[in-house]
């Protein structure tokens, strides 16, 4: 019978074997494996076709390595602010924890096989004397673990903190939220980094930490134990084993990173054209565009789809190798490691009696398991790292956007390929900005998208305070160009703007920006209440605002100022635009852009509004077809669509002067 024992174990250490080298070497093809594109026949098959397209531009490779160490490196620094920070502290309290949790094991190691050979020599006073001993200790050791995972949370929490703080401190300046959505596209999903992202990226740190620490702190505890008791060449052989595994775990995982990074990219793209059909909702609607939208929809999930069923099989075929070699093989060793002393005669172990030896082996196997488990967990902890790797290069690539956004540098595929007229000077940025009071002069100015559509090749005219103008002209030929470079959205191609500071110039649209808040929350935008008491502003003057644009029967409602709604829908269209109305007198800047943004109020308010403008000093740039507006304005500005202007007074003559 013991050949035949002998033959199944041998049987099934080969499967084992097979197993394992069968799944490294898929894992391996895997890694190497070119994805190709398949031929669009269906329509799903064309959406999918063009997200593909969309997202074939070259994504960055995400690897455990000298990069990532670097890249880590800089993020650590705004995840722990300084030495002395409480973020600090919890690393230190973290690995005090650790500590205390890696000294219980070892106690409750010795003080179990204490209470097994008391029960083995039937010892009953012992027995009842150490097991209550045990059960003392335990209330202890149960807050030592809860405190590590108060700790790791608590970490966890500060790190996503500052690292959102730090980031939205860049979004938020100047105008780079717009910049990063209109003019860079570098970065589709911002709101997929600036939230899930982070959260993982954080979890993940921490995590690392936690999985790293551990077993390192382990691993010193019992291999001075053990070579103490045992000698060093046990634990050396586990030493060993571990230096193989890492190696070559390492390598087989680094496609993790890259997954990560195109796994958090599609879950992206997947959420922006749900949002996208939300914001488009009523337009879509109308078009009766459901069948199409439901096309895109799901033609992105498709793609999310394919690849995390991908994913999913690379991680069971890595997890194959991670249980064979992070657990099995390592306990094999293990048992081979402890036996080594067992079978040398010289050994004080062998010396003593057989009570002896076996409570020797218990108390030293299960520390070697313990050893052999620490040493699994560190291999282990290599897959973590390689998924970090990911999450760490997808915040370094928002850093870097940011990082340029503010520093006045964009990128951007431009359908126009390279733009150029032959002047060196005539590029993004290239032109010069300057400020002064009460006026507004373009010269020479080129009016260009982003994506390098040349509207205007030179602007130039000049507008001084108390004169209003009128802009017309077909779409498409430069009036919103105008404005978006007015308010500092658009960088400069060249020639030369003088315009007041940015406070003092306020842009209204046709459709206003109704905020989170209160009714007077929505005329004070962007101020705080504070800082319309600061300005010296009462609600006295928010009513006479309301009474000028005909609205103070919002006011008379139930908690009049106060009122708190979702005013996006409970206001209509001319309530919204009137609002704005409010909102400029409120503000009373020396320059006022507005644009189509009494489209939908009567003619009567209208004049009332403009005629208040007037009074209030506030000089206007007004683009509407609207004839009744020419008697509120001295100039029109006019383009024609095909790259010319005029800027000229109004007169009797210019009465048939339309779009």
């Amino acid at each position: 019978m013991a050949p035949s024992l002998s033959k199944l174990a041998k049987n099934k250490s080969a499967i084992v074997g097979v197993t394992g080298i069968s799944a490294a070497l898929w894992i391996i093809a895997y890694g190497k494996l070119s994805h190709k594109k398949r031929k669009s026949k269906s329509p799903e098959d064309q959406i999918q076709y063009m997200i593909n397209q969309k997202d074939g531009k070259k994504q960055s490779k995400a690897h455990v390595n000298s990069l990532f160490f670097r890249q880590l490196r800089a993020l650590l620094k705004i995840l722990i602010p300084g030495v002395w920070s409480a973020e600090s502290g919890l690393l230190f309290l973290v690995a005090g924890s650790l500590v205390a949790r890696s000294v219980s094991d070892i106690w409750m190691i010795q003080n179990a096989t204490v209470i097994e050979s008391s029960i083995i020599n039937m010892n009953r006073p012992e027995f009842r004397e150490n097991l209550m001993k045990y059960c003392a200790a335990l209330p202890l050791i149960s807050v030592v673990t809860n405190i590590l995972k108060w700790s790791l949370g608590e970490l966890k929490l500060r790190f996503r903190t500052n690292l959102t703080h730090h980031l939205y401190s860049q979004y938020l300046r100047g105008f780079t939220y717009y910049k990063m959505t209109n003019l860079d596209n570098r970065i589709a999903n911002a709101d997929q980094l600036l939230t899930t992202d982070i959260d993982k990226f954080c979890e993940s740190v921490t995590d690392l930490y936690s999985n790293i620490s551990k077993p390192v702190l382990d691993m010193i505890i019992y291999v001075y134990r053990l070579t103490v008791n045992l000698g060093g060449k046990t634990p050396s052989i586990l030493m060993l084993y571990l230096l193989f595994a890492g190696v070559f775990l390492t390598h087989l995982r680094k496609p993790t990173g890259r997954l990560t990074v195109e796994e958090q990219r599609l879950e992206g793209e997947f959420r922006y054209v749900n949002s996208r059909l939300i914001t488009n909702s009523e337009e879509v609607a109308f078009y009766q565009g459901n069948n199409r939208e439901r096309l895109t929809l799901l033609a992105s999930f498709s793609k999310l789809r394919t690849h995390l069923r991908k994913f999913l099989g690379f991680r069971v075929g890595m997890g194959i190798i991670d249980n064979i070699i992070g657990k099995y093989f390592a306990t094999i060793v293990g048992f081979y490691a402890v036996s080594l002393p067992f079978f040398t005669k010289d050994h004080p172990i062998v010396g003593g009696s057989n009570a002896t030896r076996l409570q020797a082996y218990y108390t030293y196997g299960r520390m070697l398991v313990k050893l052999a488990e620490a040493i699994g967990r560190l291999v282990l902890a290599g897959r973590e790292m390689s998924r970090l790797a990911g999450f760490t290069s997808r915040m370094t690539e928002l850093i870097k956007v940011l990082d340029d956004l503010n520093k006045g540098h964009y990128e951007r595929t431009m359908v126009n390929g390279n733009i150029t007229n032959g002047d060196s000077d005539f590029g993004p940025n290239k032109g010069i900005l300057s400020f002064q009071d009460n006026f507004i002069k373009f010269e020479k100015v080129p009016l260009v998208t982003p994506n390098g559509d040349i509207l205007v090749k030179e602007l130039s005219f000049e507008v001084r305070s108390g004169v209003n103008v009128l802009v017309c002209g077909p779409n498409g030929c430069g009036k919103s160009s105008l404005f978006r470079i007015l308010g500092e959205l658009w960088p400069l191609w060249g020639g030369k703007v003088t315009k007041p500071p940015r406070g003092k110039l306020f842009y209204i649209p046709q459709r206003p920006y109704m905020t989170l808040g209160s009714l007077r929350d929505q005329i004070i935008y962007p101020h705080t209440h504070e800082e319309m008491k600061r300005r010296g502003r009462t609600d006295a003057d928010l009513i006479k605002f309301l009474e000028i644009v005909q609205l103070t029967y919002l006011e008379s409602r139930e908690n009049g100022l106060n009122a708190i709604e979702d005013w996006i829908d409970v206001l209509s269209g001319g309530e919204k635009q009137r609002i704005a109305m409010a909102r400029l007198f409120y503000h009373a800047p020396q320059f006022a852009i507005l644009d189509e943004c009494t489209s939908a109020v009567s003619v009567d308010v209208e004049g009332q509004m403009y005629r208040y403008c007037r009074e209030a000093d506030i000089t206007l740039f007004t683009v509407s077809h609207r004839k009744s507006l020419w008697t509120h304005h001295e100039y029109y500005l006019q383009f024609d669509g095909r790259g010319h202007y005029e800027f000229k007074p109004i007169d009797g003559s210019t009465e048939q002067f339309g779009s």
